[in-house]
């Protein structure tokens, strides 16, 4: 009897057929689970940004509008469009001076997080 145990990446190649490329056999701990710190921050982040967006022109408000939908802690987009997103805003908060500076500091340390 031939026991079998894979851990990390295994690959089968049988003769050019019947190849099912990378099988991962791994998972992140808690899969699905949010790190609390990272919620916490991205709540922030966002109640900053309702904030800003009433002292802000009303065409860096739809702006910031449209960022928001990547920025929730639920989000399911690809970590490019959040990082993206949170450029962006932190684009708008830095060109707005000082009420925009809490924001720019929210959304570096969510950078922080994301970015390891």
């Amino acid at each position: 009897m031939t026991s079998n145990y894979y851990y990390g990446d295994n690959v089968n190649m049988h003769g050019g057929q019947g190849n099912t490329g990378i099988v991962r056999n791994y998972a992140a701990a808690d899969a699905g689970q949010q790190d609390p710190a990272l919620v916490a921050a991205l709540a922030e982040l966002n109640r900053l940004i309702g904030e800003l967006r009433t002292r802000v022109a009303a065409p860096d408000a739809e702006l910031l509008d449209d960022h928001l939908p990547a920025l929730t802690p639920d989000a399911d987009v690809p970590a490019r469009q959040r990082r993206g997103a949170l450029m962006a805003i932190a684009g708008i908060a830095s060109t707005v001076g000082a009420v925009g500076q809490p924001v720019a500091e929210a959304v570096r340390a969510v950078i922080g997080m994301i970015s390891g």
